[in-house]
């Protein structure tokens, strides 16, 4: 069973109350107590590459839990860190890195942390809790028939870093640095949260691929989307790397780990999205509609004809 046929089966039934969302959205939200509330888990050599970089690590994993919370509209405020490892992982040398790290992610995104807890282990694992205070969110499954669909920033180039981390993907020094860095440092887009609500119909974060998580965002209604590649926006680096590797665009984007937001809106908030856009300096591109019918969903490359995807993205599988 993969990791949503686990919560479906055994742990939907336990909710409680409508706060959990069901156990369908990012977030815990409890609407009366102003609470946003979202937990992560990171292990060693599945959710990072290596940990020889201690503070890339820390701002990584940092940015990906808060980013649960920007993509629904909400401020993150507080993160708890649980951690376990041994003496190797938590070095005195490493522990000054981890430090720096959280102080630094602290002062660019006005977080505090609030606590978490320590254990030894054999196995390096993190887990964060991320905290905001909102009376409202974006949720998912709240798309419209017509809806366009949005994403924010360019895709693709912390898979990319991925590959060159793990020699798959060999390229210069200087496209080398560029997208490494783009795979420990995502871009989160915490400049949007103010805003989401007035255009935003549906939102999610972009963590396991555009087409799995835009599967995620519609997957309780009778809905489909049409995706045109040409428009999903990629970077001048990746660009470049793709025609010098004669690689594919659609492998590059598909897989993940980019951060971005991923919403739907109403063709009349067009004009609002490309000035606030503009204003800000933030890219934000509309790449596709969402449309009446299930499992009818498309990607279509630059001719109009339809594309086929083997694999849509990241999935945990048990």
């Amino acid at each position: 069973m993969n990791e949503f046929e686990i919560i479906n089966k055994y742990f939907k039934k336990l909710r409680k109350n409508k706060s959990s969302l069901n156990l369908n959205d990012d977030v815990f939200f409890d609407k009366k107590n102003k609470l946003v509330l979202s937990v992560d888990t990171y292990v060693d050599k599945i959710h990072f590459f290596d940990f020889k970089n201690p503070e890339l690590v820390l701002r990584k994993i940092i940015r990906s839990s808060i980013s649960d919370i920007v993509c629904k509209g909400v401020n993150p405020k507080f993160i708890f860190i649980c951690a376990s490892g041994n003496d190797k992982h938590f070095s005195k040398k490493n522990l000054k890195k981890i430090y720096d790290s959280i102080k630094e992610e602290q002062s660019i995104y006005n977080i505090f942390i609030g606590g978490g807890d320590t254990v030894k282990s054999s196995k390096l694992t993190f887990s964060i809790t991320s905290i905001g205070y909102s009376s409202k969110i974006v949720y998912r499954n709240r798309s419209v028939i017509n809806d366009d669909i949005y994403v924010t920033g360019n895709l693709g180039d912390s898979y990319t870093g991925l590959c060159i981390l793990q020699n798959s993907l060999k390229t210069d020094k200087f496209n080398s640095n560029y997208f490494i860095n783009k795979y420990y440092s995502p871009d989160i887009q915490i400049k949007l949260t103010k805003k989401l609500h007035e255009f935003a119909s549906s939102s999610i974060d972009i963590s396991d691929g555009l087409f799995a998580d835009l599967e995620k965002l519609i997957n309780k209604q009778k809905y489909s989307f049409k995706v045109n590649l040409t428009d999903v926006p990629i970077s001048n680096n990746l660009i470049n790397l793709l025609k010098l590797k004669k690689k594919r665009k659609i492998d590059f984007i598909s897989n993940g780990d980019d951060y971005q937001i991923l919403f739907t809106a109403s063709k009349s908030k067009q004009k609002i999205i490309n000035n606030f856009s503009y204003i800000n300096k933030i890219r934000i591109t509309k790449i596709g509609t969402i449309f009446k019918g299930k499992s009818k969903s498309v990607i279509l490359d630059n001719e109009g004809n339809q594309l086929f995807l083997k694999n849509k993205g990241y999935l945990h599988n048990f």
